[in-house]
């Protein structure tokens, strides 16, 4: 069986054995996991504080959401596995070298990369402690944390260039999501690829507050993609797309 059926079969069974990891971690039973799961949504959108100051942002995520946002993620993840699998196919599609899993939350593909026969070592981002501190245990129980590198930023690996970034589920709640674009050009390395998503949207009532949806801000950020990127066509039928450096022809 090949890597690939190994890791989305074990992702599609129990997301890498995730509730076990989240009870070992949190320190609860599973009744108590099961409602946090299910509050999960409203838990998180209860936190926000109102009136979102873009010059907060990262404070909120990394000071003030605590676990609220892990419980999140997991039950995204949990409850939509079809579609994270097919983006998990999509990695290994596309995937190889040295591979940053930028704001990678609860490490599903950072993990699922580790296992790959083309990559050689995945950096994780992310500005949550409790996030990072998650992935570190998961990487250790499944034995795979020689594979895995946990950072909050990526100035503290200034010196690596990187052959994959995988970006999903992050750029909308970044205040300026361009200037992301512009740095993960400049740590990309020639033929490098970017898996990368995005939904500046607040939701039809609200249910997604952090989410930033500036008309100024999403044209800024189209303008950059299209004048620094080209997409790579793929068959899988989600949001998640694929890009290389836009160079121009002669």
């Amino acid at each position: 069986m090949s890597n690939l059926d190994l890791s989305v079969s074990s992702f599609l069974q129990d997301g890498f054995n995730l509730k076990n990891h989240l009870i070992n971690f949190l320190q609860i039973n599973n009744d108590q996991l099961e409602q946090r799961l299910l509050k999960a949504v409203d838990d998180l959108a209860a936190l926000h504080p109102g009136a979102f100051n873009k010059n907060d942002a990262d404070d909120f995520y990394e000071d003030k959401v605590g676990d609220a946002h892990l419980i999140d993620l997991a039950s995204w993840h949990l409850n939509s596995s079809n579609y994270i699998a097919d983006t998990l196919r999509l990695q290994q599609n596309f995937a190889y070298g040295k591979v940053l899993d930028f704001g990678g939350g609860i490490g599903t593909h950072a993990l699922a990369a580790s296992f790959l026969s083309k990559v050689e070592h995945v950096w994780f981002v992310d500005l949550n402690p409790q996030n990072r501190s998650f992935v570190e245990q998961r990487a250790k129980q499944l034995g795979i944390e020689d594979q895995i590198s946990v950072h909050r930023d990526l100035e503290s690996i200034s010196n690596v260039i990187f052959d994959s970034v995988i970006c999903l589920d992050v750029l909308e709640h970044l205040p300026d999501p361009s200037k992301q674009l512009e740095i993960f050009l400049q740590r990309l390395s020639q033929e490098g690829i970017v898996l990368m998503n995005w939904y500046f949207y607040k939701g039809k009532n609200g249910e997604y507050p952090f989410h930033f949806d500036d008309p100024d801000i999403i044209e800024k950020f189209f303008i950059t993609l299209q004048s620094n990127y080209i997409e790579v066509f793929h068959p899988f039928l989600i949001t998640t797309r694929a890009y290389k450096k836009f160079r121009k022809l002669i």
